[in-house]
């Protein structure tokens, strides 16, 4: 703990405070100001989960490595992402961390979810092996797009979360794909259709209300990723008001990218400037004490954010949403929409009812000399 103590206390004079600036600060859908709400910004950043280098885990694989410092910084800015969606889903976006005051067990239950250790749903091992079916090794560098198909595929195993995750590809997001993944526990066809409520209870010590309650829902909480790709070397400018527009949406959930081989979870922005969370700090890994209680403050950034230009920013990114309602897709849906008709923002991706009949037609890939 000591060791923590002087961390923060040597990061909090490195950092610069935010900046006295009439320009609203955007955070993960909320809009503050600087000179009458800087203590809830500082606070609203603290409570996001923060993930970092750390050292001396459990060896990955059992041989692997024990530290993920030079190598993780995208694999902990996907926990970031990722965990904020459990955070919306299971805390509520109005949650807040507090040093010392005891939290609730869904906040353990979603940090127990990402802790460096084989059986977490979200651990650095459970995705770095992941990653091997994505062609990487382990030990190796990821970018956006690999990172989120990871994390797709081990929410299937979170069934106490029961999220619904899709990757849009391509710039274009399907609205039926996304409303037949979400809605996909209902009609049942069948006994084999529906499996039991009962085998899920108790899955990975988790709490048995939840899972029957999201099994029993008519719509499966969306975490949308969209891996995107705004320029060649550098973001294009057309791109940055719009950009600009999803962190200022209630179902962002930020976007994950950075400079070239450099990966930071972006949270929000000021004028003209990125709100970011940086995972290249390396920490002691964390156990949980002899009474199993997990040490948490070293989760949470206690200095105030880093910040950067946009124009900074590396072309390749995936931005983040969570719809918890199918009216909260709706409604992001509208937002969408209303934001291709914004003077000087370039879409970055399309939004369509239906499929494309180019993507799903085999001949297109069977072209003749």
């Amino acid at each position: 703990l000591l060791l923590a103590t002087l961390t923060y206390d040597t990061l909090r004079f490195e950092y610069e405070d935010f900046p006295e600036t009439k320009e609203p600060v955007w955070i993960l859908g909320r809009k503050y100001s600087v000179f009458t709400e800087k203590e809830e910004i500082l606070l609203d950043v603290t409570s996001r989960l923060w993930f970092t280098y750390r050292k001396n885990f459990p060896a990955i694989g059992g041989t692997g490595p024990t530290s993920d410092t030079g190598w993780g910084c995208m694999l902990r800015c996907g926990q970031m992402i990722f965990a904020q969606a459990l955070v919306c889903r299971h805390l509520g976006r109005d949650w807040r961390w507090t040093k010392g005051k005891r939290q609730m067990d869904n906040y353990f239950n979603v940090l127990n979810a990402f802790i460096d250790k084989k059986d977490s749903y979200y651990s650095i091992h459970q995705i770095a092996q992941m990653g091997v079916g994505e062609g990487k090794s382990i030990g190796q560098w990821y970018g956006p797009n690999t990172v989120a198909q990871v994390l797709k595929k081990l929410a299937t195993f979170d069934t106490w979360s029961s999220l619904a995750v899709h990757i849009a590809m391509d710039n274009t997001v399907v609205m039926e794909e996304i409303r037949r993944l979400c809605q996909s526990n209902f009609p049942c066809a069948g006994a084999t259709a529906c499996p039991s409520v009962e085998a899920d209870l108790l899955y990975n010590g988790y709490p048995e209300e939840a899972g029957v309650r999201g099994r029993l829902s008519l719509w499966k909480p969306l975490v949308l990723l969209i891996p995107l790709r705004l320029g060649l070397t550098e973001i294009n400018e057309a791109y940055i008001e719009t950009l600009k527009h999803c962190f200022m949406m209630p179902q962002s959930l930020g976007v994950i990218g950075g400079k070239p081989n450099s990966a930071h979870y972006f949270i929000g922005y000021v004028g003209e400037e990125l709100i970011y969370l940086d995972p290249h700090t390396t920490q002691p890994a964390v156990e949980p004490t002899d009474s199993g209680c997990l040490p948490d403050e070293s989760f949470h950034c206690q200095h105030p954010p880093c910040r950067m230009s946009i124009a900074e920013l590396d072309p390749s990114i995936a931005v983040g949403f969570f719809c918890n309602t199918e009216e909260d897709f709706n409604d992001w849906c509208q937002q969408i929409r209303k934001l291709s008709l914004v003077r000087g923002a370039l879409p970055m991706f399309e939004l369509v009812e239906r499929q494309p009949s180019h993507f799903s037609n085999p001949d297109i890939l069977n072209l003749t000399p």
